[in-house]
């Protein structure tokens, strides 16, 4: 997990500052594409996010073009807004290779999260599976949760009710994950999940005990 630098003592007064350079482009990529979606509706449906889609159809990109499109004015202002607000002093403290890394990750997180959800075998969750999901909520939500990890005691307004849920809790686990595991990233921990099963279950299988649980634990970690 990245250590915060020589801006994390900075104080806050309206706003983080000047706007960095990776927030200034996932702004201007949004509203080119709000813009875009304006005059070309169509578009949306191609670049949304729809499980039925992504999974009958193989329309794999989904997962991260549906991030920069947004259903009217207010959704798109209020999440730019956000971004600038949050992002903008994550990248400072984290540069811009990592923060666009981590928005990338939240946001595609967050599709994936709404895929499996659109799978699951429920009543009240088999609607999201043909439901059309936009917006950068769930890399939003992933710089919330960055932001309020970093900076706990900070106070900030916070938002309405949204619509796509499971996109946000997907933006924050991903986020979560990959900062919890620093530079390995999600990957480094569903490896380190797998090994442990394994070995758990060849243990159990061959009668081998290595001292307990947490001794276990403390050698493949």
């Amino acid at each position: 997990m990245p250590r915060p630098g020589r801006f994390a003592a900075s104080t806050l007064s309206f706003g983080p500052g000047p706007i960095t350079p990776a927030v200034k482009w996932i702004v201007w990529a949004n509203v080119a594409a709000y813009v875009a979606s304006v005059f070309f509706p169509v578009i949306v449906e191609y670049l949304g996010l729809m499980p039925e889609s992504v999974i009958e159809r193989g329309w794999l990109w989904q997962p991260v073009t549906y991030m920069f499109f947004h259903a009217g004015i207010s959704h798109i202002l209020f999440n730019m807004l956000g971004i600038w607000m949050f992002g903008v002093e994550l990248e400072r403290m984290w540069g811009t290779k990592f923060f666009l890394r981590y928005y990338a990750i939240t946001g595609v997180g967050a599709a994936v999260t709404t895929i499996v959800v659109g799978l699951l075998p429920f009543a009240v969750t088999a609607p999201t599976y043909f439901a059309l999901t936009i917006g950068a909520s769930g890399a939003f939500y992933g710089l919330l949760l960055a932001y309020g990890m970093y900076f706990p005691d900070r106070p900030a307004a916070s938002g309405g009710p949204r619509v796509a849920h499971a996109a946000h809790l997907g933006g924050l686990i991903f986020g979560y994950l990959y900062l919890h595991n620093g530079r390995g990233g999600l990957t480094a921990e569903i490896k380190y999940r797998y090994l442990k099963w394994k070995m758990n279950r060849l243990r159990r299988k061959f009668d081998v005990y290595s001292g307990g649980r947490s001794d276990w634990d403390r050698k493949v970690h």
